[in-house]
């Protein structure tokens, strides 16, 4: 079985974007809507990050609210980089946001690895492990709806969530401490690099949990296209801004990644994150076992509007109705 998850980053930048940021957040909203209607499991997912100057979202939960209006199905995922927050704040707004949505919510919870956002926050990077441990202790308790100590406080949150214990918690990373940490205290663990999979899957062994992952085994990210060198030639500015802005993050976190700095979209192309493919060369390739996941990023650097919808209409209406899927 198959899954099928929707990010969306809601960036704008300057010089390559084709919509301004009152134009990308409704065509975000309409085509969420349009896929709920679709009747598939899909995932949500809203992308997370801080002092962009092409103003990647940074308020995912209230995006993930605003597609909690106009759904009735989907499972809507917020990113929080915890460390930066106040884990009682996140606590409430994914309390309102779980019963806003009848009980759809979700959180991926990242350490950070942009430099610029943890200046910004004033957090130490060195704290990040400890943050994201007591962080995670305070989601946990605030969600019970019971009185709890908080750095020495008294805290009580209500509303609770209507998911019980609470609602899923996600965890991201791209190092084995980040992978063991998800088997620990997460349900779920969306890891940076494949290879993270393995260490993830074995503390939850000895942990005795079954492990969960996404993107164990995925497309990256899939565009299903009836020409595919017309789709690269209109993807090609979009993919390369989106390549070149994470390789420079990560290269100044010292940190491996799939992104790659170039100049060249064929180089961009050889490296398998952006795959664009004709519907029949998709059911002919996907190999569908278990924790297989199809990745879509429709608005990929706030690209054409019309491009973005046929990428995912197609997908929609040629590939899923083929799938089993589950959530």
């Amino acid at each position: 079985m198959a899954t099928i998850a929707v990010k969306y980053e809601c960036r704008a930048p300057a010089g390559v974007a084709a919509m301004d940021f009152e134009e990308l957040y409704a065509t975000a909203l309409e085509q969420i809507a349009w896929i709920d209607a679709q009747g598939f499991p899909v995932t949500i997912n809203f992308c997370v990050h801080h002092g962009c100057d092409d103003g990647y979202l940074p308020a995912p939960i209230t995006v993930a609210a605003a597609a909690a209006m106009v759904t009735k199905q989907v499972r809507l995922q917020a990113n929080v980089i915890l460390p930066f927050h106040d884990p009682l704040r996140v606590a409430e707004d994914t309390a309102v946001l779980d019963i806003l949505s009848h009980g759809r919510a979700e959180l991926l919870l990242l350490g950070g690895y942009v430099q610029s956002e943890w200046t910004m926050f004033g957090v130490d990077p060195k704290q990040r492990a400890a943050l994201m441990e007591e962080g995670i202790a305070a989601l946990k308790n605030a969600w019970t709806g019971e009185p709890f100590e908080y750095r020495g406080r008294q805290c009580q949150i209500r509303p609770r969530p209507l998911q019980q214990p609470h609602p899923p918690l996600w965890m991201g990373g791209t190092t084995p401490p980040a992978a063991r940490r998800a088997a620990r205290l997460g349900d779920g663990f969306m890891p940076g690099l494949p290879e993270l999979y393995n260490d993830y899957a074995n503390e939850c062994e000895r942990l005795g949990k079954i492990p969960r992952a996404a993107s164990r085994v995925s497309s990256n990210y899939l565009y299903v296209s009836d020409d595919p060198e017309q789709t690269w030639q209109q993807l090609a500015p979009y993919a390369l801004y989106e390549t070149n802005y994470y390789a420079r993050w990560q290269s100044e976190a010292g940190q491996g990644g799939i992104f790659k700095q170039s100049t060249d979209i064929a180089a961009v192309r050889n490296t398998g994150v952006y795959q664009v493919k004709t519907a029949e060369q998709v059911l002919a390739e996907a190999p569908f076992v278990d924790d297989y996941t199809f990745m879509l990023h429709p608005l990929i650097s706030g690209c054409a509007k019309d491009f973005s919808w046929q990428t995912i209409k197609n997908f929609f209406e040629r590939i899923a109705p083929t799938l089993s899927l589950h959530y």
